[in-house]
C-alpha cells in the first residue's frame, strides 16, 4: 500500500481546539465518501505544546491506499472538491504539504490508546543519494532507534522514489513516527546511553540542524 501524509495548520486566527474539534468531528465523513480509503489516521498536536510557542504543524492526516492508481482514483472522484471545500472551513490550505510515502514497520509493539505519538519530518545529508539515504536509515539506523527505551512502536514512512523524478524536490525525505506511553517516557528515554547512539548515526544520513518534529496524539478514523 501506499500512504499519503498531509501537514496541517488551522486557519489564522482559530483557536487550537476548535481547529481539532472540527477535524475530528466534523472532516472525516467528507474523506470517507472518497473511493479507495483503506485506512485513515489523525494525529493531533498535544495542547500543552502550545503554552510555550507555536507548533510546527497543528497535525498531521495519513491516508493508505492499495496504490497509486487508487490515489489518482480519490483524486479525480467528485467527493475530492468536497475535501477540498470542508478543508478550506478550517485548514490554512496555503500552508499544506503533502508526500507520499511507503510505511516499513520497525517495532511493532502494542501501543496504548493514549500514547504519545512523535511525528519527526527529515531530510537527507546534503550529497547523500535518496536511494543512499533509504538504505541507512532503514537497515542501519532503524535498528539503532528500535533500541530505544520505552518505545512501543516504530514506523518509517519513506517518500515514494517518483517523488525525485524530473528533479522535484519533495518537502521532506521521509518521516519517522514513534510511540511512547507518555512524554515523561520520551524525556527519561533521552538520557540514556541509546540515544546518544540514535543522535550520533543520524549525522550520517540527516540533514545537519534541528530536525522538526511535534508530539501527537493519535486517533484512528478508519482502521
Amino acid at each position: 500500500m501506499v500512504k499519503v501524509i498531509t501537514f496541517l495548520k488551522r486557519k489564522p486566527g482559530m483557536p487550537v481546539e476548535e481547529f481539532q474539534s472540527y477535524w475530528l468531528t466534523r472532516h472525516p465523513e467528507v474523506v470517507m465518501r472518497l473511493p479507495g480509503v483503506r485506512r485513515y489516521v489523525q494525529s493531533h498536536a498535544l495542547l500543552p505544546i502550545y503554552a510555550h510557542d507555536e507548533a510546527i504543524c497543528d497535525g498531521i492526516a495519513e491516508v493508505w491506499a492499495d496504490d497509486t492508481d487508487a490515489l489518482r482514483a480519490m483524486t479525480r472522484s467528485p467527493g475530492h472538491a468536497a475535501v477540498q471545500a470542508d478543508e478550506a472551513r478550517f485548514i490554512d490550505r496555503a500552508s499544506m504539504g503533502v508526500i507520499i510515502t511507503e510505511d516499513h514497520v520497525i517495532k511493532d509493539g502494542p501501543a496504548p490508546s493514549d500514547a504519545v505519538k512523535n511525528v519527526a519530518f527529515l531530510t537527507r545529508k546534503p550529497g547523500l543519494s535518496v536511494e543512499a539515504f533509504q538504505r541507512h536509515w532503514l537497515g542501519v539506523h532503524g535498528p539503532i532507534a528500535a533500541a530505544l527505551p520505552g518505545l512501543r512502536r516504530y514506523v518509517q514512512s519513506h517518500t515514494r522514489r517518483s517523488a525525485y523524478d524530473a528533479g522535484r524536490v519533495p518537502a521532506y525525505d521521509g518521516v519517522v513516527l514513534t510511540w511512547f506511553d507518555s512524554t515523561e517516557t520520551i524525556r527519561g528515554g533521552a538520557a540514556a546511553p541509546e540515544y546518544a547512539r540514535v543522535l550520533a548515526d543520524a549525522a550520517n544520513f540527516l540533514a545537519p540542524g534541528q530536525t522538526p518534529s511535534i508530539l501527537t496524539r493519535e486517533h484512528i478514523i478508519v482502521a
